[in-house]
């Protein structure tokens, strides 16, 4: 089997490395940078200092800080506009996966003059965009090294998923500094998710022989120092150990490609307008149940990897300890069920269901999971994570 591997071509990675961006642009040429970001990082002044970094390298900066959290087509064409108003040259995405995902397709959408729903789906952006740096600010999405951005379109209600390698970043600087402040709540929703990127990764049927160790890395260093992250705030080695997991696990999932967990978690935040980390822990514990006996060595390996089976345990045995284990983790993490965070009731949540489940398999996701599911499945797997 034949395998392709796209990552950013520079990535600097370790405490301070944020404080490297007026280097990098200058490199790279901007003379006048979008920054793409949202409120909290306009409101904690991240967005300042490097609008001030950037200033004092003679680099002229507009900032868009209108991303919402699940960014949608309307955030994406706003950020278009202050674009081509300012004339900038540069696009520079700045806070967790949603800011980062707009900045990447503000950025191809500077130079494919089409309707954004047309980069949906795989390979679907023609030309390379204006030159795009990523600075992540929580150890979660990976986005800052993926050829991946998923944006909501408004008018339809549905995710739409966009990979593609015009769609990478020139520059990732991963700076786990950024990520000390991130509350707790956070810190648990999108470690989780980097988790399933891992899991994901590593059980997907285009896992490779370049995915599968950041996938295990991403796995191992993951179980080993989210709970400590969360429970220690300011623990600068779990802190880092935790950003370095998530840009390992986007890494992977990006050339992998993730499964059903995420294909049935788009759809929960399109309808129900649940945060994409969120909903990845929702799922994760019993989509792992039922997808395990399509990849029984594979979900073995994850278990060891992440204490939650002996070294020496038995494949079925170890593979079965997988999704209490998730559970678990969850459970300490402070993370219920998807009923506790879902504000409309259980009848409206059934009648969305038909729906979630087909555009969870439009989103061709699911069709890479160790055992491929029908619309019933996922209708069944949905009324299970309620």
């Amino acid at each position: 089997m034949q395998a392709q591997f796209n990552v950013p071509s520079t990535i600097l990675i370790g405490g301070g490395a944020s404080r490297q961006l007026a280097t990098q642009v200058g490199r790279l040429g901007g003379r006048r940078a979008l920054i793409v970001t949202d409120a909290t990082m306009a409101r904690t002044g991240l967005a300042a200092r490097c609008t001030e970094q950037l200033a004092a390298a003679n680099v002229s900066v507009a900032v868009f800080a209108g991303v919402q959290p699940d960014p949608t087509d309307k955030n994406v064409c706003d950020g278009l506009a202050l674009l081509r108003n300012e004339k900038c040259d540069l696009v520079i995405g700045l806070g967790g996966g949603s800011p980062m995902d707009a900045a990447k397709v503000i950025a191809v959408a500077a130079t494919n003059d089409v309707p954004i729903r047309e980069f949906a789906g795989y390979h679907r952006v023609a030309k390379p965009g204006l030159p795009l740096l990523l600075i992540p600010t929580t150890a979660g999405t990976g986005s800052e090294v993926t050829k991946v951005a998923v944006i909501t379109d408004t008018e339809r209600d549905i995710k739409m998923m966009m990979l593609d390698a015009h769609l990478l970043a020139r520059v990732a600087l991963v700076d786990y500094e950024l990520s000390l402040t991130m509350p707790a709540s956070l810190t648990a929703h999108v470690g989780v998710d980097t988790l399933t990127h891992g899991i994901e990764a590593f059980v997907s049927r285009k896992a490779n022989a370049l995915t599968d160790p950041l996938a295990a890395e991403c796995i191992r260093l993951t179980a080993a120092n989210l709970f400590t992250a969360w429970q220690e705030p300011n623990n600068r080695t779990a802190r880092e150990a935790m950003m370095l997991a998530a840009c390992l696990g986007g890494m992977a999932f990006a050339n992998s490609s993730v499964c059903l967990v995420h294909g049935m978690s788009r759809p929960i935040g399109a309808i129900f307008h649940l945060a994409h980390g969120l909903s990845n822990a929702l799922l994760l514990p019993e989509i792992t149940r039922w997808s395990r006996r399509g990849a029984v060595p594979r979900y073995a390996h994850v278990a060891r990897l992440a204490g939650a089976a002996a070294s020496d345990a038995a494949d079925e045995a170890a593979a079965t300890a997988l999704p209490d284990y998730l559970e678990g983790l969850n459970a300490r993490l402070g993370i219920g069920r998807l009923r506790d965070f879902i504000k409309a009731g259980p009848d409206v949540f059934e009648a969305k269901l038909p729906a979630m489940a087909e555009a969870a398999l439009a989103s061709g996701s699911p069709q890479n999971n160790p055992l491929v599911p029908s619309m019933e499945d996922i209708i069944q797997l949905y009324r299970h994570v309620w």
